[in-house]
């Protein structure tokens, strides 16, 4: 700053005496010139300043002049020489202020450079990296088209399998199968007299309680309405009788059929199937089947009953058994107490069982036959999971076995209708109620 200052008063003394008083002889141009050179050598290679020296003394009035000159010229030298320095120090500065822009453009061009580097290696990291992703990514699709490819091979090979098994399992369930139709005669008996039973089939098996009458009358009802010429067969493997009320509303059924309704009987039909089979339009039955014929017993209905109530189940039972044995004593050209009393005299208990071929001339069965011929089973029994018949006709209600208190086996039947009965054939008490 001081520098500043001083190149101002210079500055201010130079413009004083830049234009001397018109009274003052001019300094010649030589000698100017001889002290701007010096001023100038003196600011570029500075020389040490003088001793003082003791003052001149004091010039003449003749040389006042010159002396003034001189003065003025020393001090245009010094301002020259003050000037040449702080241009000296300005070119200085400028210079140092080059070098600090170049060097802060070096910087900031390194920067730049260090800049354009990194940007440089990201770009290239960043293009490496989406190579590597776009790469991972067509590996992936790779990966997963090769997948869909094997998933559609194994879903092919699956298939193909599964169809091979499903044929395989058709062609086993074919072979359960007979090639063959049922034959619906009208005439039922060939010549060789086997009976011809077709699938219009009902099996009546086990204890006859109400599920039994309603398996039996809706398929009577079905046959008739799909074919009401061709015989209907109800086939009796083994039942011991039942419900009479259940027992009443087939035998009814069987009346009302259009279709005629052929009774089959294999193995053994006792008390209210004995009746169905004797009352039926017509019967058939093996040489060696049995049928058994018996008055209603008292023995199950009875039980916790009063005199007086045991006397009017009994006279209720015997209007029953006069509305079942009536018609089959009259089938035999007998009266009901005849029927009773040959019961008595073929069994002490009453129970009067014949084998069929006996049966038939007692007309209990009307014809006999050594063959039967079942066109309507046409599946492997092995291979059938299910009964043919549902549980409720095979084993009345699904009634299960027990052990009474004795550990004997027993079966409880089914509460029946409080004017119902139970006529069946229990002769070791095998049946019992509750």
């Amino acid at each position: 700053m001081h520098r500043y200052l001083t190149l101002t008063l210079i500055a201010s003394s130079l413009t004083v005496f830049a234009e001397p008083p018109a009274a003052a002889h001019p300094i010649p141009a030589e000698q100017i010139a001889k002290v701007a050179t010096a001023s100038a050598t003196e600011a570029t290679n500075p020389v040490p300043t003088p001793a003082p020296t003791a003052p001149a003394p004091p010039p003449q009035d003749a040389s006042e002049t010159e002396r003034l000159n001189e003065e003025t010229a020393l001090i245009a030298a010094r301002a020259s020489r003050a000037t040449a320095e702080l241009q000296a120090e300005v070119a200085q500065l400028k210079v140092e202020k080059d070098h600090l822009t170049e060097k802060l453009a070096l910087e900031e061009l390194q920067r730049k450079v260090v800049d354009l580097k990194a940007r440089r290696e990201f770009e290239v990291e960043e293009e490496k990296l989406n190579r590597e992703a776009t790469l991972a990514k067509l590996e992936a699709e790779k990966l997963g088209n090769e997948y869909k490819t094997k998933q559609v091979e194994w879903l092919m090979e699956t298939s193909r399998l599964e169809a091979e098994i499903k044929t395989l399992e058709t062609t086993a369930q074919r072979e359960n199968y007979a090639d063959a139709t049922p034959s619906q005669l009208e005439d039922p008996v060939l010549e060789d007299g086997t009976l011809v039973i077709s699938d219009r089939r009902i099996s009546l098996n086990g204890l006859i309680v109400g599920s039994t009458a309603d398996h039996v009358s809706s398929r009577l009802d079905y046959y008739n309405n799909k074919d009401p010429k061709l015989p209907i067969f109800i086939v009796i493997d083994e039942s011991p009788g039942g419900s009479v009320m259940s027992g009443y509303r087939i035998l009814k059924a069987m009346e009302g059929s259009r279709a005629p309704i052929y009774v089959v009987v294999k193995s053994f039909a006792a008390s209210m199937a004995a009746a169905i089979t004797t009352l039926a339009e017509r019967s058939y039955a093996y040489p060696n089947a049995i049928i058994l014929h018996h008055q209603m017993s008292s023995r199950l209905t009875f039980a916790n009953l009063n005199v007086t109530e045991q006397k009017e189940l009994y006279e209720e039972s015997q209007k029953w058994w006069t509305r079942l044995a009536g018609p089959v004593a009259a089938k035999m050209g007998v009266s009901t107490e005849e029927f009773i009393k040959q019961m008595y005299a073929n069994s002490s208990s009453g129970d009067w069982s014949e084998f069929a071929d006996e049966a038939q001339r007692l007309k209990w069965v009307d014809h006999i036959v050594t063959s039967i011929h079942e066109t309507a089973l046409l599946k492997d029994p092995d291979a059938q999971k299910t009964p043919s018949a549902p549980p409720a006709v095979r084993t009345g209600s699904a009634m299960t076995e027990e052990l009474d208190e004795n550990g004997r086996p027993v079966m409880y039947l089914p509460r029946t209708n409080p004017r119902d009965y139970y006529f069946l054939y229990n002769p070791d008490n095998y049946y019992r109620v509750r």
